[in-house]
């Protein structure tokens, strides 16, 4: 057993959450005896209880107490990447430097793991490291049948810096998709709160979230004020229209919540604009029919970002999944019709 430690957060290590400072300085600690000396109060920064989300400061003393000297002797591996899935994960990098790695992801490719998920970006990522010894590490996050942009940082500097500017909103997307009716007016901002539903699994993707009005969000438990900006772009007559959308806040299924909750679903999306759910906007659900595809027509066009290694600003952009390259082909749209900053009206 090693004795009681006391460590300094080196500069390299702020901002890392503790449970994962914890694992890349002492592989033998998985997540349960993490969370289970956080409960006891045997691991504390600065003196303090902590939580195992805790993020770290530069020059803050961790308390450690005795562990064991030795990892335990590694499983042996029974998911290795497949042939298939590497080339696979592969084909989606859009973009590729010594700092980050873009990806288009595909619908129906989850981004982490969870119950029934074995298959994922994040476990897929072994086969992104091109060189690297250790794998490229997620900074955010897109829902299973979402497509688009996705940014992996290949270093934990990287992921410092492009965490820090996701969480204090300094990064912007904006995404695409095919809505159920025409919103109106054609520009504007949806403020409703979001409050999660009981459901299952732990990551969201088995959970529903319902829309709060902005007044009654400070006094509903678990409420979180949530705010998209939307552009309509084009329509086909009352039935559908191509939507930009900005989320300015970060909420599970944000956009598909407060679309459907202003009455025009995203074509394809089951959770939220079922057959089963009214629609108050032009009486259509979330099906069109016909050869438009049943797939979820919601994809994460463009993320622009502070590079890490060069400071300046770096905007990368993802080709549309064939589905809705098919429904924009049949409604005799084109990318190149969309305004470069469709919500420049609203700054």
């Amino acid at each position: 057993m090693i004795g009681v430690q006391t460590i300094e957060v080196a500069v390299g290590d702020a901002d890392m959450r503790l449970d994962r400072w914890l694992k890349a300085t002492f592989p033998q600690l998985n997540q349960i005896r993490i969370e289970k000396m956080c409960r006891k109060g045997e691991l504390r920064v600065d003196g303090g209880r902590v939580k195992p989300a805790t993020r770290l400061e530069a020059g803050q003393m961790v308390r450690v107490p005795p562990l064991p000297d030795k990892a335990p002797e590694p499983k042996p591996r029974s998911n290795r990447i497949s042939a298939a899935d590497e080339k696979l994960i592969q084909s989606c990098v859009i973009y590729r430097d010594d700092h980050i790695i873009a990806l288009n992801k595909p619908p129906g490719l989850p981004t982490q793991g969870g119950s029934k998920q074995t298959r994922h970006v994040d476990g897929l990522s072994e086969a992104l490291k091109f060189g690297y010894e250790e794998k490229p590490r997620l900074v955010h996050r897109l829902d299973k049948d979402t497509s688009g942009v996705l940014l992996l940082a290949r270093t934990r500097q990287a992921a410092q810096a492009l965490t820090s500017s996701i969480r204090h909103h300094a990064t912007r997307k904006i995404y695409w998709a095919v809505v159920a009716g025409v919103p109106t007016p054609y520009l504007g901002e949806i403020k409703y709160g979001l409050v999660k539903a009981h459901g299952h699994g732990k990551r969201g993707e088995g959970e529903k979230m319902h829309a709060v009005h902005p007044r009654d969000v400070g006094s509903t438990p678990g409420a979180k004020r949530a705010l998209t900006q939307y552009a309509t772009l084009y329509r086909v007559a009352s039935r559908a229209a191509w939507v930009a959308m900005e989320p300015i806040t970060g909420r599970t299924h944000q956009l598909r919540a407060h679309m459907a909750e202003i009455g025009h679903p995203i074509i394809g999306d089951g959770k939220y604009g079922g057959s089963g759910q009214e629609n108050l906007g032009d009486g259509w659900g979330a099906q069109l029919g016909g050869i438009i595809s049943k797939k979820l027509h919601l994809h994460a066009r463009m993320m622009s970002f502070e590079h890490p290694g060069t400071k300046s600003v770096m905007t990368v952009t993802a080709p549309m999944p064939d589905h809705m390259a098919h429904t924009f082909e049949t409604f005799d749209w084109t990318p190149d019709m969309a305004q470069e900053d469709p919500f420049e009206e609203l700054r």
